[in-house]
């Protein structure tokens, strides 16, 4: 990943202690760029941003016509396991007439507090539910229900993650050279900083056009930004983010470092990857970008939470604090 730039700072006192480094791209209605920063050719695994673009297949397919917002919300969304998603992903199951066994994404402790001391308190083990990403994979099972293909929708030959991969190389308007193992067992396919970006502004003016997958996006985009508590959960930046724009900007984080934004009022796609693949950068880039960009308030406590968060020891004394580096030019 060659020529990353500085993004996000980390200050002590009054020394720069750390540097996160990364790239990432703005992109208009044509798929180019309109800003850089780094390398837009940095080839990257967008890990669970690329949930919308995952969830296309779904909708083209008839699969999903039945389903509501809130559940596509959830098949876009890395949730934290409260039981506003896992009640919600149990009854789409029951609507499919499966059992947590068909899940292939693997169990999960839930980063929800009550969820979590819950589990612990009752001795119980969590169940793939809890999973973040469960309700992708409840939208996978849904696609797989309706090609009636087999149980196995998480390998790589299965028409489920065919369809995906065509959908993802379609709207990057990449060729994927590679592809890893994501954390809940699908694949993941790689591209570029610039094709994720560029994909994003695909679902950022799908508004524009009546295709069927454009109409697809339009309708992913608007269950995300109606429902930003299912996308990822109380005290994350996906949704405090979301929810600080107003619900006009759809934004969904991704592991190591990865974050996109779909703009449709700038008609603009975004797209970054920390090198490091440190979550606090990410989020004070993120956050940065958009700001720049006219779209959420730099003084929205949900906005200084994560891009100029200050650092505090055990003691709660405030000793340091992080910010989007100069080239960010905030």
């Amino acid at each position: 990943m060659a020529n990353p730039v500085d993004l996000v700072e980390v200050w002590r006192g009054d020394l720069l202690e750390c540097i996160h480094q990364g790239h990432a791209v703005a992109c208009d209605d044509t798929g180019q760029i309109v800003e850089s920063w780094g390398d837009p050719t940095a080839l990257i695994y967008p890990r669970s941003s690329a949930k919308m673009i995952q969830a296309l297949p779904l909708l083209e397919s008839g699969a999903g016509a039945g389903l509501t917002d809130e559940q596509l919300a959830l098949a876009c969304a890395s949730h934290q396991g409260a039981a506003i998603h896992t009640d919600r992903v149990k009854a789409w199951l029951d609507d499919l007439g499966l059992s947590d066994d068909a899940f292939r994404c693997g169990p999960q402790m839930p980063d929800d507090r009550d969820a979590r001391y819950g589990l612990i308190r009752a001795h119980q083990s969590p169940c793939q539910v809890h999973n973040n990403c469960s309700g992708k994979h409840a939208g996978f099972l849904t696609l797989s229900k309706h090609l009636k293909a087999g149980p196995d929708y998480e390998l790589i030959d299965h028409p489920v993650q065919q369809a995906c991969k065509v959908a993802f190389e379609e709207v990057t308007q990449e060729t994927s050279p590679v592809f890893g193992i994501d954390g809940c067992s699908a694949p993941n396919h790689a591209c570029t900083v610039h094709g994720l970006a560029r994909a994003m502004s695909f679902f950022a003016t799908a508004g524009d056009r009546s295709d069927l997958r454009s109409s697809a996006a339009q309708k992913l985009v608007a269950a995300m930004t109606r429902y930003p508590e299912l996308v990822a959960g109380e005290t994350r930046a996906c949704t405090d983010l979301m929810r600080a724009m107003d619900h006009k900007v759809a934004i969904k984080t991704g592991a190591e470092g990865v974050f996109v934004a779909i703009v449709p009022e700038k008609r603009l796609g975004i797209a970054l990857k920390i090198a490091d693949g440190a979550t606090r950068a990410s989020e004070a880039a993120i956050a940065a970008i958009l700001v720049k960009y006219g779209v959420l308030d730099a003084d929205h406590p949900a906005t200084r939470a994560r891009m100029r968060p200050a650092i505090k020891n055990r003691r709660h004394i405030e000793t340091g604090y992080i910010r989007p580096a100069p080239v960010l030019g905030l």
